[in-house]
């Protein structure tokens, strides 16, 4: 695939840079995720950043969703999968990124929080939601998460 060459191209080394993902969910009215705009460019996207220091995957997953998107929750400490995207960088150049997705149950989202004016959220159906993402893996890994649960998708 000549797009995976030249994206491994601009890396130091082929291995994709690793990062860790919330994936916000409710029971409230059926199982619902919660999709935050990314900065760039406004698509649908769960909250996610690069690791941090003195914190594990499930612990920066749960920073990334309050600071991206208010959310307080408990966050499940194994991954539930994992997903692949380019992300562009200020520079031009393009990295292959793997994404290890966390599973967050929200009890709830504040009224303030560090990125509220620069993001939009939202709660979709998780059919809705794997519809609306561009990278077809993660929507396999909501619908794979949503077919774990014993409540009826709304």
């Amino acid at each position: 695939m000549a797009t995976s060459t030249a994206v491994r191209s601009t890396q130091k080394n082929s291995e994709p840079h690793l990062q860790f993902a919330a994936l916000p969910y409710r029971l409230d009215n059926g199982l619902e995720v919660m999709l935050v705009s990314s900065l760039d460019s406004g698509r649908w996207i769960i909250p996610k950043g690069w690791p941090m220091d003195g914190l594990t995957g499930y612990e920066t997953a749960a920073r990334e969703a309050f600071e991206e998107a208010g959310l307080i929750g408990n966050i499940a400490a194994k991954s539930i999968g994992q997903f692949h995207y380019q992300k562009r960088r200020k520079n031009g150049a393009v990295w292959l990124c793997r994404v290890e997705v966390f599973p967050m149950e929200v009890t709830q989202q504040r009224k303030k929080w560090p990125e509220k004016h620069d993001r939009t959220t939202k709660w979709f159906t998780v059919e809705q939601a794997a519809e609306l993402v561009r990278e077809e893996e993660l929507a396999e890994v909501m619908r794979q998460f949503a077919a774990t649960q014993r409540v009826p998708q709304g």
